[in-house]
């Protein structure tokens, strides 16, 4: 069965993520939380989530 949420095209900061976690051979369950709570924190940002500082990882986990 294919995962919508990890084969959608990956930028170069998913792809690399995708890899790392491959490396580490974590499950397709895994990576597919992993994406989609990564994928939550950037739309919270407005902004890529390589871009984030501790502060904005401080307010998105209070606002969670």
């Amino acid at each position: 069965m294919i995962d919508p949420v990890l084969e959608v095209p990956a930028s170069s900061l998913r792809q690399r993520m995708i890899d790392d976690m491959n490396m580490r051979e974590f499950t397709r369950e895994t990576q597919r939380n992993y994406i989609r709570d990564v994928a939550r924190f950037a739309a919270y940002l407005g902004r890529p989530p390589d871009t984030a500082t501790s502060e904005d990882l401080r307010q998105f986990q209070i606002d969670q």
